[in-house]
């Protein structure tokens, strides 16, 4: 299968190693991975912020950048991106675009998935080779969670990742408190909801907490950095990704 990598903003600037965990674990699984290079941000923020139309150009370049038929399926390590590509670019095309971008825009939707639903719906898979001797702890991002609805994809590919002590997070379906802007917007409730996060991951006693959003790895292993809770903050898809002889130490 010819699989395109759609590394998205957070994943290019702050976490390239959940990128290139994606793109190495797809390989290994057996699979051609491309990197279209006109890629850029999906528009999710402009969206979110109530700039639907400055959004257009940015949806318009994605169908055109993934939309070459050669390309069997788009996978991205973010639930909120992928989020964005199969609920709101419809939006922002339907009022702001042509009809020849609405067909662009479906077609592009269709084969677009998040990292953990595409191993698991698609290839069928949820044993990866991984190994991560580890204590880990996951918490489930609401985009992946309510928009896309995996479900516990996440966690039945982490129940096969060998060595790995995965254990349950209280209150796991609790938002974490980011929500992109929101987390500046209103500051004190985002503290707030972050402090809950923090307080039930500490509970669990893991050395890592993970998520499928880098987005929401960067507010939480914020808050517990600040407070050294001696937890960091690992991305899916570099658990996935890890083999005996590339393990991330605690």
């Amino acid at each position: 299968m010819r699989v395109a990598l759609f590394a998205t903003c957070l994943g290019d600037t702050l976490f390239p190693n959940a990128v290139k965990s994606t793109a190495l674990l797809l390989a290994r699984l057996g699979h051609e991975v491309v990197f279209p290079e006109g890629q850029t941000c999906c528009g999710q923020m402009h969206v979110n912020t109530g700039y639907q139309p400055d959004a257009l150009p940015l949806v318009s370049n994605f169908a055109d950048t993934f939309g070459d038929p050669s390309i069997d399926a788009v996978v991205a390590p973010s639930g909120s991106c992928v989020g964005s590509v199969r609920h709101q670019h419809e939006i922002v095309a339907s009022r702001y675009g042509t009809p020849s971008l609405c067909g662009r825009v479906e077609t592009v939707k269709a084969k677009t998935y998040e990292l953990s639903e595409f191993l698991v719906d698609v290839l069928g898979v949820t044993d990866v080779g991984a190994y991560f001797p580890h204590r880990v702890t996951y918490h489930p991002t609401c985009h992946s969670l309510r928009m896309l609805r995996v479900g516990d994809k996440p966690l039945r590919l982490l129940r096969e990742v060998r060595g790995l002590d995965l254990i349950e997070l209280p209150e796991a379906d609790a938002c974490c408190g980011f929500g992109g802007t929101f987390a500046l917007k209103n500051a004190e409730t985002s503290t707030a909801m972050l402090a809950d996060k923090i307080r039930n991951v500490s509970t669990t006693g893991a050395e890592f907490c993970s998520a499928s959003d880098s987005s929401c790895l960067m507010h939480i292993g914020g808050g517990m950095s600040r407070l050294q809770t001696g937890t960091r903050t690992v991305h899916l898809a570099e658990i996935l990704c890890a083999t005996e002889s590339e393990v991330i130490s605690a």
